[in-house]
């Protein structure tokens, strides 16, 4: 019971800090997602035993150069790169094999690929025609939040056909549908209340949020049962470590940023 309570309340205080941060500014946006991307640097890090200081110091330069510099060709490229990571690493998450980074090099362009690059588009993803629009980012949120929550209650309770049992054994083949119509239920009603998108966006959206919200569980699955361990840190009591709670948006950012700014 009391490692309930600790779980829920620590899910309150992290949903309370995310939201109040969005909707104050976008300065304090930033810099919440900032703080985010150190702790997941350093989560990730100690994960594959990274020793190299340099991935915290690109990380600060290529954010800031990308948020001075939103509009440029490099900002496309960067997106290009960092979509062609993000499907690779789905490609490795069905091999058997491990993915491999033997030596430092190899384990710093691996944390460049998963988490910096992600995180910058992250960082940029409310950011839409030159403006910071926060109900985006909310409804975003929204969206994973309701797909995690009912993809665990309808798999726990309905759920008998393992997803991908050799990476995460507890998630089914019912709790994804489960999350994925809620999510589309979901983007529905936001719809009606943000203006931002269309409906149809918006179903495009949270089919986007709700497909690869859960790759992106299952690639830090991944990494964490090659690593030996249960969760990336233990900063949040109950629920693990911030890149624990961010996996899922990290995959999620540049394929929804793609979709905003480049597709529609």
């Amino acid at each position: 019971m009391r490692n309930l309570l600790r779980r829920i309340f620590s899910g309150i205080v992290y949903i309370l800090t995310f939201i109040s941060a969005v909707l104050f500014s976008k300065e304090s946006y930033i810099i919440l997602i900032s703080i985010f991307g150190f702790l997941s640097i350093w989560e990730f890090s100690r994960m594959i035993k990274l020793k190299t200081y340099a991935s915290y110091l690109f990380f600060s330069i290529l954010l800031f150069l990308m948020l001075k510099r939103q509009e440029s060709y490099a900002v496309v490229v960067i997106l290009a790169i960092t979509i062609g990571s993000s499907l690779f690493l789905m490609y490795q998450l069905f091999l058997k094999k491990e993915i491999g980074f033997s030596n430092e090099r190899a384990k710093l362009g691996i944390s460049i690929r998963y988490v910096i690059l992600a995180m910058c588009f992250l960082v940029l993803l409310p950011f839409h025609e030159d403006r910071f629009h926060p109900y985006l980012m909310i409804g975003i949120l929204s969206i994973i939040w309701i797909n995690d929550s009912f993809a665990f209650l309808i798999g726990k309770n309905f759920g008998k056909n393992k997803l991908f049992p050799s990476v995460s054994p507890k998630k089914t083949i019912e709790g994804f549908f489960g999350g994925l119509v809620f999510s589309l239920i979901g983007a529905l009603l936001i719809s009606k209340f943000n203006v931002d998108f269309s409906m149809t966006n918006w179903l495009i959206i949270g089919l986007i949020v709700s497909s690869m919200g859960t790759i992106g569980d299952l690639v830090e699955s991944k990494f964490k049962r090659q690593a030996g361990i249960k969760d990336s840190g233990n900063i949040m009591p109950g629920h693990g470590g911030i890149l624990d709670r961010l996996d899922s948006l990290l995959f999620v950012a540049p394929f929804v940023y793609l979709y905003i700014n480049f597709i529609i």
